[in-house]
């Protein structure tokens, strides 16, 4: 099962051209990744606590359908993992009857807070971190 949030754009989240502003789907897209964080047990002073914080090193997004204020949008969120110290989310934006919107694919890293420096082996440690690392695909 992929997850998802639901989320309701809103009317302030509009541009002039009447449909959801390119930032926003910036927004939707940490707010996803973050909820899926939560949902698999890790949440920011956790990681603050193990001295360890997500960055994000590159945004891709693809916009196909527009959205608009009272619109409902579907947010996935699926890590992707490899070797090295980066690894890959994937984001589709979904109207309720499935239509895909928009598709957002970024690089992150694990920053260690200390050193300043991206941690060595991510996957490692996000499956320290997680109380229910498969969500995170680990």
């Amino acid at each position: 099962m992929t997850f998802s949030v639901r989320i309701a754009v809103r009317g302030y989240e509009i541009d002039f051209q009447g449909h959801l502003n390119n930032v926003v789907y910036h927004q939707y897209g940490d707010h996803a990744r973050w909820e899926l964080l939560r949902a698999a047990g890790i949440g920011a002073d956790d990681l603050r606590r193990s001295g360890v914080g997500p960055v994000t090193l590159e945004n891709t997004i693809r916009y196909l359908k527009e959205l608009r204020a009272g619109d409902e949008v579907d947010v996935t969120c699926a890590f992707e993992w490899g070797e090295g110290r980066t690894f890959r989310v994937r984001q589709e934006f979904r109207r309720l009857d499935g239509e895909l919107t928009a598709e957002l694919t970024g690089v992150g890293g694990l920053l260690d807070l200390r050193a300043r420096r991206l941690v060595d082996d991510p996957k490692a440690r996000w499956r320290e971190l997680a109380a229910t690392p498969e969500l995170l695909g680990l």
